[in-house]
């Protein structure tokens, strides 16, 4: 069947033909973009007139985690408080009224991150509240937890258990080396089946077909064509997709990544990305990416900084920790590109994204005798703090940069500034020098539970991006100015981030020959908006709600 859209404002994503009125779709792809003298709708057999609505390419979020969001539906939101008698209080009511044979694991998110400012969360302290049974509390950065002597206990962790990453992923400790209950990263992860084991008891993590569907498909309604599911966590999660695809229930591209933490297990998640690929690849699911975590957050004092942090808490000499350092990142990028395996890097800090720059350069310089060619693409993921006299070097490695637009404003509050001082603060989160240079951005929301599903809205990530204020967490105006946060100059325009949105995410999933623009021979994945982005009030773009989505020439939410 041939279909017309045309009186349209049809913003495509190509620089060769930026705004067209209409576009003819055929076998699920554009086989005409045009204006509408030339191109004649006489022969189509549906003819949508749409009124001079706003239409875009299918948006892409490239760096979120929907198996995450879909496991996390039984976890209890704390009330938001920086009051800890407040949330001991709640936890200690909640338990009482859903005791242990109704449920033996509590899990709730979230607390603030500068909650202890003063000090650190103890298993005591949490012991006060809840006793009986194993019981975590992540913090608002998702990279830090507070667990009970009984989880301790559970888990097998005593003053004998080593860190599994000295100064990042680790267990804060008492002058006896005793685990305190403050937990770094995800570190219990590694002690969960331990935890079930003894308990006899284990969530339901499996991903289905159905909790799958609840995440896509509300990225799906808010216009999201494309994701990166930037960690896998579970086979599960690749046996659902690969399912919806089959039955035709899959609207969108599916991209995952496979994490790995050291060069010894690297050769076991190349391993993996390879079987899920063959397993359950096809046109629209891949699995072709490696996840790394090079440092940690911001707020918690664990990133990776050329200059040390003010805080007592900070890491390591001051300066945070990594992963690994450059030269042997730059061997697991050699061992990537033998592989012809992407490779995406979380990094926050400025020395994590020198070191990561530096690793790209040494690689690649390397690839010729090693293996032939650099053939890998290598994506930075949040990119948080970066030095000034590095802002040029993503575009002149060929280094893709992702940023989750949604923090740009107020989320974290002012959680970083008591590690990194201000003058560092407010250089965070600045993105235009890097777009000047020529680098190739991507955006995303990151979201990993249920509790934040929301703001993974991309019209949300949008409004934040565009203004620098968050409406959900919105920063003292009475320091900032209409919530704004510094720098000002940092706003990213509108056509920044439809860039980023479409063709930066394509390119980072490698679907940019088929998808990210609306042009002659691609997949017709479109959104069309029941509000111009471009004259809404810009504190109203997270309103801005899709009318119609289109994914391969069929309309899969809403309706024309």
């Amino acid at each position: 069947m041939r279909t017309t859209l045309t009186n349209a404002v049809i913003y495509t994503s190509d620089p060769l033909q930026p705004t067209v009125d209409t576009v003819v779709i055929e076998g699920g792809r554009f086989i005409a973009v045009g204006t509408h003298p030339i191109i004649r709708a006489d022969d189509s057999d549906v003819v949508h007139d749409l009124g001079g609505r706003l239409v875009l390419p299918g948006l892409i979020d490239s760096h979120v985690h929907p198996t995450s969001v879909a496991n996390s539906r039984w976890h209890v939101r704390l009330p938001w408080t920086h009051d800890v008698d407040e949330l001991l209080d709640f936890m200690r009511e909640y338990a009482r009224a859903h005791p242990p044979e109704e449920v033996p694991f509590l899990y709730f998110e979230y607390y603030p991150s500068a909650l202890f400012a003063d000090g650190a969360p103890t298993k005591e302290l949490l012991d006060s509240a809840v006793s009986d049974r194993p019981v975590l509390c992540q913090d608002f950065s998702e990279h830090a937890h507070w667990v009970n002597s009984r989880m301790l206990e559970l888990m097998g962790v005593t003053a004998s258990t080593p860190d599994p990453v000295p100064g990042l992923e680790m267990f804060a400790r008492d002058a006896d080396g005793e685990p305190t209950g403050h937990l770094f990263e995800s570190v219990h992860a590694r002690f969960l089946d331990t935890m079930y084991d003894a308990m006899g008891w284990r969530p339901d993590d499996k991903v289905t077909t159905e909790s799958m569907s609840y995440v896509l498909d509300f990225l799906g309604r808010h216009g999201v064509t494309a994701v990166f599911e930037a960690v896998i966590v579970d086979e599960s999660t690749v046996q659902a997709v690969a399912a919806l695809d089959a039955a035709g229930d899959l609207h969108c591209h599916y991209e995952g990544g496979v994490r790995f933490r050291t060069s010894d297990d690297l050769p076991d998640a190349i391993a993996t990305v390879k079987r899920y690929d063959d397993l359950y690849g096809s046109d629209r699911v891949r699995v072709r990416t490696l996840k790394l975590f090079l440092d940690g957050t911001n707020e918690v004092g664990n990133s990776a900084v050329l200059a040390p942090q003010l805080s007592s808490c900070s890491h390591g000499d001051g300066d945070g920790a990594m992963q690994m350092g450059a030269d042997e990142l730059t061997q697991c990028l050699l061992t990537a590109n033998r592989a012809d395996v992407d490779v995406h890097i979380h990094m926050v800090g400025d020395r994590a994204f020198r070191a990561g720059c530096d690793a790209v350069e040494a690689a690649k310089a390397l690839a010729v005798d090693d293996s032939g060619a650099w053939r890998i693409q290598v994506t930075f993921a949040h990119c948080e703090l970066v030095d000034p006299a590095d802002m040029h070097r993503p575009a002149e490695l060929g280094v893709l940069i992702n940023w989750t637009t949604h923090w740009s404003g107020g989320y974290f509050g002012e959680e970083a500034i008591e590690h990194l001082g201000e003058e560092r603060w407010n250089r965070m989160y600045a993105f235009n020098a890097m777009i000047d240079s020529g680098a190739t951005l991507a955006y995303s929301s990151d979201v990993v539970t249920d509790y934040e599903l929301g703001r993974a809205n991309p019209f949300f990530g949008m409004q934040v991006a565009h203004t620098r204020v968050d409406p959900e967490y919105p920063l003292d105006a009475d320091r900032y100015p209409g919530s704004v946060r510094p720098a000002a100059d940092s706003v990213l325009s509108l056509e920044r981030l439809l860039e980023g949105y479409t063709m930066g995410g394509a390119k980072q999933l490698r679907i940019d020959d088929r998808a990210g623009s609306i042009e002659v021979g691609k997949a017709a994945n479109l959104v069309v908006l029941d509000t111009d982005l471009f004259q809404a009030p810009p504190t109203h773009i997270s309103d801005i709600r899709p009318a119609a989505v289109m994914f391969e020439g069929s309309v899969v939410f809403g309706g024309l």
